[in-house]
């Protein structure tokens, strides 16, 4: 997991990603500031972002980051809730590349709302008309 953390370097939040959200988890104070840029057809075509978090949620915005580019708001979304379903035990690991490695954070309840930063945090993007999130 902390070597998933360096590859964040690559997503740097820039000035020019006209949409943004922050997300904070309640239960570790970890946070998440993720900027994007869309394509025409809505899909995210840049991003950047910056976490302040544990291992767990590092090691997830990285993993949100090396595969968002060309998802859809309907991709991130599914995404989204088949972990929240997997996390609460409902489900088996979402098909999202390289999550495999979080699996040992499952145990780990009090890091759940870290591992879902990346994807809080594109959604509030994604479902805002426009501008900034």
């Amino acid at each position: 997991m902390l070597a998933l953390a360096t590859g964040l370097a690559a997503y740097p939040l820039v000035h020019d990603l006209p949409r943004r959200a922050q997300e904070r988890s309640r239960t570790c104070g970890s946070t998440i500031e993720l900027g994007l840029e869309l394509d025409g057809d809505g899909r995210i075509a840049r991003l950047g972002m910056r976490v302040a978090a544990c291992a767990v949620g590092q090691a997830s915005a990285a993993l949100f980051a090396r595969s968002a580019i060309g998802r859809s708001v309907e991709d991130v979304a599914g995404a989204s809730a088949r972990i929240e379903c997997w996390l609460g035990g409902g489900g088996d690991l979402p098909d999202w590349p390289g999550l495999g490695v979080l699996e040992p954070a499952l145990a780990l309840t009090s890091r759940h709302e870290a591992l879902l930063l990346p994807w809080k945090a594109a959604m509030t993007v994604l479902s805002k008309p426009g501008g900034s999130g």
